[in-house]
């Protein structure tokens, strides 16, 4: 990640822990600005077409903030970005801002991998699992792997915790073949 994307990303966290903005939402209208924009042609073509004046960009800006509700603070961000020309990097700024942001709220990013899907129930109660490990709140993210045979994998940042059937399959055969 570039220098300027985590200098974005650490300003506009100063601005929501000094007007005490709830994180949440401000990344939420973030992440729906960005999904937006990067579907939309029309509004990149608009929003970074030099010869439109900011003016105009401004305008665009602020009717897509009314009709979603955008908190100021938010609006205010992305009418900077977008006046250093810098809406090319939306994607790595908004990246490095939530990577802050969790940081600030001690929040983790866990990545579980299943041998199948997972119903609701399951999900909370290996999250709430997973939070005792992590030390805090996680945000989970799941995929499945039917060659883990059942059980999990969960990754917390660099650590690896394999709960899988086939990691104690492993085990058992390292035990039998060193026995």
């Amino acid at each position: 990640m570039s220098a300027i994307a985590l200098r974005y990303a650490h300003a506009f966290a100063s601005v929501v822990a000094s007007q005490k903005v709830n994180s949440a939402a401000a990344q939420k209208q973030l992440r729906d600005f960005t999904d937006t924009f990067n579907g939309s042609r029309e509004l990149r073509e608009v929003l970074m077409n030099p010869a439109i004046s900011g003016d105009q960009k401004l305008k665009v800006l602020d009717a897509i903030a009314r009709k979603i509700g955008m908190l100021p603070q938010v609006r205010n961000f992305l009418a900077v970005i977008m006046d250093h020309q810098r809406l090319s990097e939306l994607d790595e700024i908004l990246a490095e801002y939530h990577a802050v942001a969790d940081e600030q709220t001690g929040v983790a990013e866990a990545e579980i991998t299943s041998a199948r899907a997972l119903n609701e129930s399951d999900r909370a109660e290996l999250e709430a699992q997973v939070a005792k490990l992590a030390g805090g709140r996680v945000r989970a993210t799941y995929r499945e792997d039917p060659s883990l045979l059942g059980g999990a994998i969960v990754r917390i940042g660099s650590t690896v915790y394999d709960g899988s059937i086939r990691a104690q399959f492993e085990q058992l055969k390292q035990k039998l073949v060193s026995a």
